[in-house]
């Protein structure tokens, strides 16, 4: 599973939209965080850790590196 479907499985547990998230972004990092630039960033993969952090964060999850077995 890509970024992109593990963001928007994550927008779906949590009744939120990338629009929603978009505006929290724009708030808080106080700069223009566009929806469409959001959705080409995942589309494309190309989006930063630090964004991915702030997504998760906006969610109230932890991202979690885990040792595999």
């Amino acid at each position: 599973m890509g970024i992109k479907d593990e963001i928007k499985s994550l927008l779906a547990k949590e009744a939120k939209t990338m629009t929603e998230i978009a505006s929290i972004l724009y708030k808080t990092e106080n700069k223009r965080t566009a929806m469409s630039s959001l959705s080409q960033k995942l589309k494309n993969e190309t989006i930063r850790y630090r964004e991915i952090r702030q997504i998760a964060d906006i969610l109230g999850y932890d991202i979690e590196f885990k040792k595999r077995k």
